[in-house]
């Protein structure tokens, strides 16, 4: 996947949610799907790229992009996910 893909990808997730949407900020989107991408290929999944990863995805499932950030304390308190991919409507 490429990364006008996986913004498509986030793009669809958010469109069926009555509860959260994508950052509209265009070149920060782009960035965080590079990020994702990136750490794809040298990782092997997609973590988000602003959380530190091990490596190890049984131990990093937690920070897959889209993350479930609604668990998040940042969710409640700031009403956007850990990175800002996702706002609250």
């Amino acid at each position: 996947m490429d990364k006008n893909g996986l913004i498509t990808l986030w793009k669809d997730f958010a469109e069926r949610s009555d509860y959260f949407k994508l950052n509209p900020e265009k070149d920060f989107v782009s960035l965080l799907a590079e990020g994702v991408l990136t750490n794809e290929k040298n990782k092997g999944f997609r973590n988000c790229p602003c959380r530190l990863s091990d490596g190890s995805y049984e131990k990093n499932v937690d920070l897959l992009c889209p993350c479930n950030f609604k668990s998040q304390a940042n969710w409640a308190e700031k009403g956007r996910c850990w990175c800002g991919l996702f706002f609250r409507k």
